[in-house]
C-alpha cells in the first residue's frame, strides 16, 4: 500500500472499502476496493474522514484483506454452509441447513493466536437454523504477508474448523419405568415432554412407547424388542437414581449396550447415562430432573443424538465447564451461557 492525499489521489486504485457510518441510517462501504478515484469523489472522501487514502501497490509477498479472508474462509467453510462475497474485509459463513454445529476449539483457539487475523464463531454444540450465521473472519491489517497466511494453514491442517451436521428424523422408542407409574399411583407426566422435545429436534417421532415396573428383566427386553422393530435410539425414562428400587442403568447395561458414562457433570442431569449398541444406536436413561427442569443434560445431548454424532467421555466431561443451569425465571436457552463452556 502507499498513503496519498486525497486530493493527489485522483486516478489510483484503492487498496481498499471506504466505509460510511450515518447514525441510525447506515453503516457500509461507500466506495468498494479497487475502485479508481475520481474528482467528484474526493469531497465524499473528505467527508468520510479520509484526509488520506491507501493506494494499491504491487507486492508479491503481501495480500490483500480480501484475498487473506479467502483463505479464511477456506479453513472454515464446510457442505452445508454458504460464503458471502467479501465486504470491508470480511467473509460471513452462513448455513444452508438446520443443523448441529461443531468448532474444533482447540484449532480454532490456535489460529486466534497467532495475530493479525481473527476467526468468530458460534458456540459449538447447538442447533442453528437454516439461514443462521455461522462464523465471521478477517485479518486486521489491510495487507497481510503471504507468509503469516502459510503458516495459519499449517496451524489449522486440513480439516474444516467447522461442520454442520443436519438433523435426521429419528424413530424413537420410549420405556417409560417406575411402579408409581406402572401400577396407576401417578400419572405419566415424563413420556409427554420427551415428545415434545423431540419435536424440537428434526420432528423425530416416538414409535413405540412401553409402561413397565421396575423389573430389569422386562427392561431390558422391551429395549432390545424396540431396537428389533427397527427404532434408531431408545430412551428410558426414570429409574436412574441410586436407590435400591431404580434399575434402569443395570438394565440398560444387561442389553449389550457400550455405556459411556453413567454420570455427567452438568445439573441438571448429573444422573444421565449414554451407551451405544454395538451397531450404534443409542440408549439412554432419563434422570427424572428432564420431567420436571425446562432445560437438563438431555437438551445438551439431542443434537449429537440426533445426527448420529458421537458422545465421548470427554465431551461430557467438558461440559462441567458451563454445565451449570441457573434456572432463571425466564427461560432463554440456547441464548444463555448453559453448555457453553470453553
Amino acid at each position: 500500500m502507499k498513503l496519498m492525499r486525497t486530493q493527489d489521489a485522483v486516478g489510483q486504485m484503492l487498496c481498499h472499502d471506504i466505509t460510511q457510518i450515518i447514525k441510525d441510517e447506515k453503516k457500509g462501504p461507500v466506495f468498494r476496493k479497487g475502485h479508481i478515484i475520481r474528482e467528484e469523489d474526493v469531497p465524499v472522501l473528505l467527508s468520510v474522514g479520509k484526509d488520506n487514502v491507501y493506494i494499491w501497490e504491487t507486492n508479491e509477498n503481501m495480500l490483500h484483506e480480501d484475498d487473506a479472508a479467502e483463505i479464511l474462509r477456506a479453513m472454515c467453510q464446510n457442505e452445508h454452509m454458504r460464503a458471502s462475497e467479501p465486504r470491508e474485509g470480511k467473509i460471513e459463513l452462513t448455513a444452508e441447513c438446520e443443523g448441529l454445529l461443531l468448532v474444533d476449539v482447540e484449532r480454532l483457539r490456535a489460529l486466534n493466536s497467532l495475530g493479525e487475523m481473527m476467526i468468530a464463531t458460534r458456540a459449538s454444540g447447538f442447533v442453528v437454523k437454516k439461514g443462521a450465521k455461522l462464523a465471521a473472519m478477517r485479518v486486521i491489517p489491510l495487507i497481510i504477508e503471504k507468509e503469516k497466511m502459510e503458516r495459519a494453514k499449517e496451524a489449522v491442517g486440513d480439516e474444516p474448523l467447522l461442520k454442520l451436521v443436519p438433523l435426521k428424523k429419528k424413530k424413537v422408542g420410549v420405556v417409560t419405568t417406575g411402579n408409581e407409574v406402572f401400577y396407576g399411583r401417578i400419572k405419566d407426566t415424563f413420556t409427554p415432554v420427551i415428545v415434545d422435545k423431540l419435536k424440537e429436534f428434526g420432528g423425530c417421532e416416538m414409535v413405540e412407547h412401553v409402561v413397565l415396573n421396575d423389573d430389569h428383566e422386562k427392561i431390558t427386553a422391551a429395549i432390545l424388542d424396540m431396537l428389533d422393530k427397527g427404532c434408531e435410539m431408545v430412551v428410558c425414562s426414570g429409574g436412574m437414581s441410586v436407590d435400591p428400587d431404580d434399575r434402569t442403568p443395570l438394565a440398560i447395561k444387561n442389553t449389550g449396550a457400550n455405556i459411556v458414562s453413567y454420570g455427567s457433570p452438568v445439573l441438571p442431569g448429573a444422573m444421565f447415562l449414554v451407551s451405544y449398541m454395538p451397531d450404534g444406536r443409542p440408549v439412554c436413561g432419563l434422570p427424572g430432573c428432564v420431567m420436571y427442569a425446562r432445560r437438563t443434560i438431555f437438551d445438551l445431548l439431542l443434537p449429537y443424538l440426533v445426527t448420529d454424532t458421537p458422545i465421548t467421555r470427554e465431551h461430557l466431561a467438558a461440559l462441567g465447564h458451563g454445565g451449570l443451569c441457573l434456572n432463571c425465571p425466564e427461560c432463554h436457552f440456547p441464548e444463555c451461557g448453559f453448555g457453553k463452556g470453553t
